[in-house]
C-alpha cells in the first residue's frame, strides 16, 4: 500500500503559494478543518489539504468574503455543480462583478493609453479644446478615439464649446 504525501507548513506555503500566517488563520477560523499533528506539535498536511488552500486561494481571488466560501469547502471535489444551484448562482455573481471589475480597468488603461499618446499628463478641457481649434479638420479626425474612451471622454467638436 501506497503512503500518502504529507507536507509541513513550508511547503504546503511553497506548493499552494498562501503565507504560512494564512495558512495558520485559516485553520484558526476553521475553514480548513483542524491539521493533524505530528508529536512534536508541527502540522502535518496532505494532498487533501493542499486541494482544500487552493480552493480557497481560488475563491479569495474572486473576492469572495471568507465566510462565503464555507459551502464550496462542504462540497466533494466531484460533486456535479447542478446538485448545488445557491452555490452556481453566488460564483456566477463572483464572475458578474470580475467581469465588470475588468471592464473597468480597461476603461483606466485605456485613459491611460490616451494621457500617453497625448504626451501630456496635465491640463484642462479648455486648453484642449483650445489647442484642437488651431489643428485642420483633418488632423483632428485622424486621431483615434476607442469606444471606451468615447463613453468617458466624449469627443466634441470646437463649435460645441463656443460661447
Amino acid at each position: 500500500m501506497k503512503e500518502e504525501l504529507a507536507y509541513g507548513i513550508k511547503q504546503t506555503s511553497r506548493l499552494t503559494g498562501i503565507p504560512e500566517d494564512t495558512i495558520r488563520y485559516y485553520e484558526k477560523i476553521s475553514l480548513l478543518p483542524r491539521i493533524e499533528r505530528k508529536e512534536n506539535g508541527h502540522r502535518v498536511y496532505r494532498q487533501e489539504d493542499i486541494q482544500t488552500i487552493r480552493l480557497l486561494s481560488c475563491l479569495k481571488k474572486t473576492g469572495m468574503p471568507l465566510e462565503e466560501m464555507r459551502p464550496f469547502l462542504e462540497v466533494s471535489a466531484n460533486a456535479d455543480p447542478a446538485e448545488y444551484p445557491e452555490l452556481v448562482e453566488l460564483l456566477r455573481g463572483h464572475r458578474e462583478n470580475i467581469v465588470s471589475q475588468i471592464a473597468s480597468l480597461q476603461q483606466v488603461v485605456d485613459f491611460i493609453d490616451m494621457k500617453l499618446e497625448e504626451g501630456r499628463y496635465r491640463g484642462d478641457c479648455l486648453d484642449e479644446t483650445l489647442a484642437e481649434e488651431g489643428r485642420g479638420e483633418t488632423e483632428r479626425e485622424a486621431r483615434s478615439i476607442s469606444p471606451v474612451q468615447m463613453s468617458y471622454f466624449p469627443v466634441t467638436s470646437a463649435k460645441d464649446h463656443a460661447i
